[in-house]
């Protein structure tokens, strides 16, 4: 049987900046080697000197971005945003459509009441959501099979 999601007919996003995914509450921003690489280079460190400065291991061979101690992104500043917004992480990049927020109605209508951006702007196509939810990032850059 192949059947439609639930999205079947698109989701609207368009991020408004508004951090509300950035912080707040205790989190994990996963980040890649790629990521490291990226961010590194943008702050003109080696990776090592990245990683010691702004991550930490949680998880076999995972790494997320360090919070400040009001559980904010190490990168997020609440007068100006995300401070390396054009190469932020994956999972970042891939926020809303992360599957566990597109699973379902439900989940996304109670993330929705927390970003100004769910349910406005541009129309994202439910092929576009689906290849985005299966590589979000949210597990070490591999969402589920």
């Amino acid at each position: 049987m192949n059947s439609k999601p639930w999205y079947g007919n698109g989701l609207r996003f368009e991020c408004t900046r508004s951090g509300n995914c950035c912080g707040g509450a205790p989190g994990v921003v996963r980040v890649t080697d790629e990521d490291v690489a990226k961010l590194a280079r943008h702050l003109n460190l080696s990776d090592a000197e990245f990683r010691e400065i702004y991550t930490r291991e949680v998880g076999e061979n995972e790494l997320s971005l360090k919070e400040k101690s009001n559980h904010d992104c190490v990168f997020f500043e609440r007068e100006n945003g995300c401070s390396v917004y054009k190469l932020r992480p994956r999972q970042c990049r891939t926020w809303p459509f992360w599957h566990h927020v597109v699973e379902s109605p439900e989940r996304w209508s109670e993330e929705a009441q927390h970003c100004p951006g769910m349910n406005r702007g541009p129309l994202h196509s439910a092929e576009e959501i689906d290849q985005i939810s299966r590589d979000d990032g949210t597990f070490g850059g591999t969402g589920p099979s």
